[in-house]
């Protein structure tokens, strides 16, 4: 049987934590930063974890 292929955009924006978790980084920290409010940027600059119901498909496309 073959192997299952990374999925590389997948492997670019997540990552698995020792404990099995899926950390992402948050989205709107490009560009158009002096529109939103410090707080908001502050808060977004934290890593987030995805939902348990969703993990287990990133889990396989990460390999």
């Amino acid at each position: 049987m073959a192997k299952i292929k990374t999925h590389k955009a997948a492997s670019k924006r997540f990552t698995l934590t020792k404990s099995g978790k899926v950390k992402l980084n948050h989205t709107n920290r490009r560009h158009k930063l002096g529109l939103k409010t410090a707080k908001r940027k502050r808060q977004l600059r934290k890593a987030g974890y995805l939902s348990e119901a969703m993990a287990p498909n990133i889990r396989t496309l990460i390999g």
